[in-house]
């Protein structure tokens, strides 16, 4: 994974942008597709160095990112200058199961898909036949903690 180069002295650690990731709920998501960039809200697990979307199957981001896999999220916080902080991850995603998702045994998905029905649907995994998952292990990782300047 490349490294962060510039504003190290406000970077996260690699634990603090496990913790980060971990506690918040809406990622942005941007995909290249034949129009140009396409931005969009979702909801994601962090899990062992990899954020898992799930992405309705009929969308013009499953559309672009199966064209074209390369992908740029952003998480992030904060309201007043001094306390915004976030992570983007750049790389290329990875169908994992079925698509659209309907319950095959995919054991691969059986952490995240709990994981991400515990924070979202109070512990109930749902599959709906409209959605699948997507894997990012991020290529690049970029922080920032405006809570560490003046530190």
């Amino acid at each position: 994974m490349k490294q962060q180069r510039r504003a190290r002295a406000i970077a996260m650690t690699p634990a603090e942008v496990d913790a980060f990731l971990a506690e918040q709920r809406t990622c942005r998501v941007a995909t290249v597709g034949s129009t140009g960039p396409h931005a969009t809200p979702l909801w994601f697990v962090w899990q062992d160095g990899a954020l898992w979307l799930t992405s309705l199957s009929r969308s013009q981001r499953w559309t672009d990112l199966q064209n074209d896999p390369r992908i740029a999220v952003v998480v992030d916080a904060g309201e007043d200058y001094g306390e915004l902080r976030g992570v983007e991850l750049r790389g290329r995603v990875e169908v994992v199961g079925e698509v659209p998702r309907t319950g095959e045994a995919v054991p691969e998905l059986d952490a995240p898909e709990q994981a991400f029905a515990d924070k979202y649907s109070g512990g109930t995994v749902v599959r709906d036949g409209r959605h699948a998952w997507l894997r990012l292990v991020p290529e690049k990782v970029t922080s920032w903690d405006f809570r560490k300047i003046g530190r």
